[in-house]
């Protein structure tokens, strides 16, 4: 019997294993892609203007019409303050101007919450306490967590200032009291 050299033993291991690998589909190319349900928001307060230690937490959840938009705020100044998602995930500035304008894909006006034609960032405002504290849970039906037109990857800001629902382009909600980035979070 003539001796097999390892050179062929090995080609033929090898192509075995290529031909293992052809006939299975990885698990990875099975699976169908998750569908992201929540993401999360944590805000903390921009350095100018300084008002109080603005901090707290929204949720974004996704349910059968929309969105639910859930948050807890504290260290505001009592009264309502402009609640918006703005373009950029960036709180690095100082002011909160690095998260640029408005979340605005579809270049529409300004506006309310409950307006048909409105940024998809317009969320009005929230109220606070005499204690500083705030709370707001809202529906949002036109609101998606991804997509072109999704919130993720995107800034939360609360504004110094009410948001008076109809100034363009702004709602002239004044300086960014706090900043967050929205990210994936865990579904429950």
């Amino acid at each position: 019997m003539k001796p097999v050299s390892v050179t062929a033993v090995a080609s033929v291991v090898l192509g075995l294993g290529v031909m293992v690998r052809a006939q299975s589909p990885s698990p990875a190319a099975t699976a169908a892609p998750k569908k992201l349900t929540r993401a999360v928001s944590v805000l903390q307060h921009t350095q100018v203007p300084r008002v109080g230690n603005v901090e707290g937490t929204v949720w974004f959840t996704a349910v059968p019409g929309g969105v639910v938009v859930k948050a807890s705020l504290k260290g505001l100044a009592a009264g309502n303050h402009g609640f918006h998602v703005h373009e950029f995930g960036d709180c690095t500035a100082a002011d909160g101007a690095s998260a640029g304008g408005h979340f605005n894909p579809k270049g529409s006006p300004h506006g309310a919450p409950t307006d048909a034609a409105r940024h998809a960032g317009d969320l009005g405002n929230i109220q606070a306490a005499a204690d500083g504290t705030a709370t707001l849970e809202w529906t949002d039906p036109s609101m998606k967590l991804e997509g072109p037109d999704g919130v993720i990857g995107h800034a939360v800001i609360i504004h110094a200032s009410p948001d008076d629902l109809k100034t363009q382009p702004t709602g002239n909600a004044g300086g960014r009291v706090a900043c967050g980035v929205i990210g994936v979070a865990k579904s429950e």
